[in-house]
């Protein structure tokens, strides 16, 4: 096993060396560049001030050993792109990947282009940058080779960290040539030539995470490892109920106690997304700050918190499901379903699908570090971010911070899933920073985590069919149920008029209600889709069944014939790819195969984030309503792989996330304050029960590559439940499963 060493950015000292600025003088009256392109004044090829490489662009150095530092500049949060998007650079570069050591780049949009995470956005956005980066730095070293053997650089290509001759098969290493590539003319982006799929020797391989290594020997690398020189540190303390206000604390106490610096009451801006009223305490340790907020006594005005309560929502909700038809709240309309609905020659199904609140439960809670310099106005902060740009923005939103005052380190996250969007927890430590000359670290506990966060929202979807005497689905209707915040709906209360099988049905409807509460809510791991999926593709099931058709059949059927439903876009759905599939997810899971008694076999597809996805879940039920999902089939079409490891363990955390979802899940709200405030409560598939056997299948195509983070989840719920449905004839219609009686 190679294990690959992570390092830090070198510093930039901002100075224009000579050979910088000839480059910058050649390049000056061009139309088009390295540096246009990434948006940099600094991606020319130059020296590195204070290092022992050549920079080739901002994405490339090489060293005079040989060896390849490739920069990666997207926040990671376990998704894998600080391995997947240097491998796309060192597949164009020609690079032997053990040369290669990762490096983090710093945030510098100005300099890297988007630095950000989320919605499985990262490959498709970077997949032909980064090619364009290895193929600029592979193009300029062809030509340092080319000029020194006098050769035309038609004959040269790169290959294990060599450029190599055609003809006579001489080799020059990248070390060789790296001071000529250094002074080589920055290639024209158009002229630019890609690899084709044949020759990959590193895109679609299986490489290990960079980190991991640093992972597993317990080295620095996550927000809450930070460690500095006279470093104090914090917890704050909010409102159980969101939006409670301080009124009185005992905060002379708190001072007297054992390590304590200080404790004060911190006044927000009423923004859940990044503060809100709260006290603070800082101590000269975790330990002793956490054994102070024991015995914090504070008396909260909640005239203006949430009353929230699950059970009132609910019934909200349900009473909304069963009123007429809302036309007022239609977001969709094709054809006439209530000619469908009322004809002699449809049998109609009517069913609502319940699904819960929520949390992200991320394995490394909420934290942050901050150093305030009152002088300057400046902040320097270690915020495990996936979208540092908003954390810079909150800085100034909160406390008038200029962006160019303020250093960000990103550091890596332990399991985001749409949570470490929301930058409460960065504008916390930057106001308790405040008061102090030194890095103060905020740390979250795991209560503060599971009772603060930003809950993919609970709701319900009611649900109207049609089917013919032939077994096709001819009408749908479909409502949503779900709440918004404040007024606002959140992302998990949206419902595309483009959602399937809107256009695959020539009479449907859909309509999204809103209850106003105000539980915060957010992004969750594939937003929207996760609850869409589950109910779009479960009673898709039910119509199949009711038209006693086979659920394979029957889902291809509604595909219809193959055809993007936006031309070309890796944004719209391809029935061609959604069959492609269905068919593999069905073939390898053995569809149709004899089972032993209490087994059934649920398929499920859902499109999300560009993904096209299929799975087919085989469990069991036993006497005891014990539900266990013995193997789990998926079919992914995403395009080409980058990382094959990190694409199959992308497939296998989204199945283990939505078994431990689906199983016992829920997050619930009384008068305002959540009922979950550990795992002993919000009760996650522990080890010994992730015991499914996951077989996963990849159509490598040849569309654009698309993100793997959100895709995989969809239909997994819905699978599960189907095959609940095939084993026992119960058709599961609330999550968690256990509000059905069943155990797993």
């Amino acid at each position: 096993m190679t294990i690959r060493r992570h390092k830090e950015s070198p510093s930039s000292s901002g100075q224009l060396n000579r050979r910088c600025f000839l480059k910058a003088s050649t390049m000056a009256g061009a139309g088009f560049s390295l540096a246009t392109y990434f948006q940099a004044p600094n991606v020319l090829a130059a020296d590195q001030p204070g290092s022992d490489q050549l920079e080739l662009n901002a994405f490339v150095e090489i060293g005079p050993d040989g060896s390849i530092s490739l920069y990666a500049h997207n926040p990671e949060k376990g998704q894998g792109t600080k391995t997947s998007l240097p491998m796309i650079i060192a597949e164009e570069l020609g690079a032997n990947w053990n040369d290669v050591t990762v490096v983090r780049a710093p945030f510098n949009e100005a300099r890297y282009g988007i630095q950000r995470a989320g919605g499985s956005t990262s490959t498709p956005r970077e997949f032909d940058p980064m090619r364009r980066a290895g193929a600029a730095a592979r193009t300029m070293l062809i030509g340092a080779a080319a000029r020194r053997l006098s050769e035309d650089p038609t004959l040269f290509y790169s290959e294990n960290s060599h450029v190599i001759h055609r003809n006579s098969g001489q080799a020059l290493t990248f070390a060789e040539l790296a001071l000529d590539a250094a002074i080589e003319p920055v290639p024209d982006m158009d002229t630019l030539v890609f690899k084709p799929r044949s020759e990959y020797t590193i895109i679609g391989t299986h490489v290990g995470d960079v980190d991991n290594h640093t992972i597993v020997s317990g080295a620095s690398l996550y927000g809450s490892d930070i460690q500095l020189p006279g470093m104090l540190y914090a917890v704050y303390e909010k409102c159980p109920a969101t939006y409670g206000r301080v009124v009185s604390v005992n905060l002379d106490h708190i001072k007297s106690l054992p390590g304590i610096v200080d404790a004060f009451m911190v006044e927000g801006n009423d923004n859940v997304g990044e503060l809100l009223d709260g006290v603070a305490i800082v101590a000269r340790s975790t330990w002793q700050a956490f054994k102070a907020r024991q015995q914090l006594d504070v008396q909260w005005d909640t005239s203006k918190a949430s009353k929230d309560d699950n059970v009132d929502f609910f019934t909200r909700a349900q009473a909304v499901a069963d009123a007429p038809w809302p036309a007022d709240k239609q977001i969709a309309e094709s054809g006439n379903v209530e000619n469908e609905f009322n004809s002699d020659l449809t049998t109609v199904v009517t069913s609502s699908y319940h699904f819960p609140y929520l949390a992200h439960a991320c394995m490394e809670p909420m934290n942050c570090t901050a150093h305030y310099h009152a002088d300057s106005n400046s902040l320097e902060i270690w915020a495990p971010t996936r979208q540092p740009q908003l954390t810079v923005a909150s800085m100034g939103n909160v406390f008038d911070i200029p962006p160019e005052n303020i250093t960000l380190h990103m550091m890596r996250m332990g399991g985001s899933f749409g949570r470490r969007r929301l930058q409460d927890y960065s504008c916390e430590a930057a106001a308790i920073a405040r008061r102090f000359d030194v890095p103060v670290k905020l740390l979250w506990t795991r209560e503060d985590d599971l009772m603060h966060d930003q809950y993919r929202p609970g709701g319900i979807y009611a649900f109207k069919g049609a089917v013919s005497r032939e077994g096709r689905v001819v009408a749908m209707q479909n409502h949503l149920i779900g709440g918004s915040v404040r007024g606002v709906a959140t992302a998990g209360t949206r419902l595309s008029r483009d959602e399937f099988p809107a256009l695959n049905i020539d009479h449907y409807r859909a309509a999204v209600s809103l209850i106003d509460t105000n539980t915060p809510t957010g992004s969750w791991r594939a937003p929207g889709s996760n609850a869409t999926g589950w109910a779009v593709q479960s009673f898709i099931d039910e119509l199949a069944h009711a038209a006693g058709r086979d659920p394979v059949e029957h889902l291809i059927e509604m595909m219809g014939e193959p055809r993007w439903f936006e031309e070309g876009s890796t944004g719209s759905l391809n029935t061609g790819r959604a069959v492609d599939v269905i068919k593999l997810a069905a073939e390898q899971s053995g569809w149709g195969k004899a089972l032993p008694a209490g087994h059934g076999m649920g398929i499920a597809f859902h499109f999300s984030h560009a993904g096209h996805v299929a799975e087919v879940a085989e469990v069991s039920v036993d006497a005891n309503n014990k539900v266990t999902v013995h193997r789990v089939t998926a079919a992914v079409d995403i395009g080409p792989v980058i990382n094959m490891s990190g694409a199959i363990k992308q497939v296998q955390g989204a199945v283990f996330d939505g078994i431990s979802s689906l199983a016992g899940l829920e997050i619930t709200m009384k008068d305002g304050v959540v009922q979950q405030d550990n795992f002993h409560q919000y009760n996650l598939l522990r080890i010994k029960n992730a015991r499914t056997e996951i077989d996963v299948h990849f159509i490598q195509s040849d569309h654009h590559p698309t993100g793997l983070g959100e895709p995989a989840l969809p239909p997994l719920m819905p699978a599960v439940c189907n095959g609940i449905f095939a084993a026992t004839g119960k058709r599961v219609r609330k999550l968690p499963i256990t509000r059905e009686g069943l155990l797993v």
